[in-house]
């Protein structure tokens, strides 16, 4: 299938704002160009009355708590619109909760009290993560970001391996794709080699922090974008962190935000908007 890119997309594509990183000098690829473009820039809320007022290429936006209506709103600003939801874990507040077995239901996350890891090689986990691919598909988004993909290197109380991971990931990027989506790697570092071929573009939070920014090298080789949030607090980007952060990424050609751990629009401080 052919995935979707409305007008307004495509008019959008010539106002693009980079975080550095262009490829302008590089051999072109075969086919069409990795799409989103690299260096696009974006804004990442998931919390809260949702702010559309940023001049940015993408929106990464709930999907269950943001209406078709909102959705289209924000293409017709020219936005390209990705719709997070979690793929590796049980939410207790989500519409389909009840549609989980009690034995797909593992550990709970770290800092996350009503969210338990899933045991993401259950038929049924699968399926209603294609329901909820349906679901983005219906209200219109552009892509998916699948969340908690890492199961294997996670205290989830299932033995899950690296090989569980590898092929969870490729059949959630392969449905995505069936329905005309872009889909996003969310964090999963040590895979980006193996999964890069399967997946649109990254997304990654603290890669900075933790030291693995180099690790999505695949994805910046690819020229593909890869959408990079810090948490830092206000006082932090006031003390220089947020240039030393850019200094990392700006030449990687990340699209690189310092955001609020609870991604609602508090603040937001962006490395392409220096």
């Amino acid at each position: 299938m052919i995935r979707r890119l409305s007008s307004a997309l495509l008019l959008s594509m010539s106002m693009l704002v980079g975080c550095g990183g262009s490829s302008s000098g590089s051999q072109a690829p075969e086919g069409p160009p990795p799409y989103p473009p690299q260096g696009s820039t974006w804004q990442w809320q998931l919390l809260g009355a949702l702010n559309s007022e940023y001049d940015v290429f993408a929106y990464d936006i709930d999907l269950f708590n943001t209406a078709a209506e909102t959705i289209a709103s924000l293409q017709q600003q020219g936005r390209f619109v990705i719709c997070y939801f979690s793929a590796g874990s049980y939410e207790s507040y989500r519409e389909d909760a009840g549609e989980f077995l009690d034995s797909e239901l593992g550990n709970t996350l770290a800092n996350f009290a009503n969210e338990r890891w899933l045991d993401t090689r259950s038929s049924n986990v699968r399926a209603i993560m294609r329901a909820r691919m349906d679901l983005a598909a219906a209200k219109g988004c552009d892509a998916v970001e699948p969340d908690n993909v890492d199961g294997h290197i996670n205290n989830t109380g299932f033995a899950l391996t690296r090989e569980n991971s590898i092929n969870y990931s490729q059949f959630i990027a392969e449905y995505a794709r069936s329905l005309g989506l872009y889909v996003g790697l969310k964090n999963n570092v040590g895979l980006a080699q193996t999964l890069e071929p399967y997946f649109d573009f990254a997304v990654n939070e603290s890669c900075f922090r933790f030291n693995e920014c180099a690790r999505l090298a695949p994805f910046v080789d690819a020229k593909k974008a890869v959408f990079h949030v810090e948490y830092l607090s206000v006082a932090e980007v006031g003390s220089g962190e947020l240039q030393r952060v850019c200094a990392q990424t700006e030449p990687l050609g990340f699209s690189t935000l310092v955001l609020p751990t609870a991604l609602n629009d508090a603040y937001r401080f962006s490395c392409s908007e220096q």
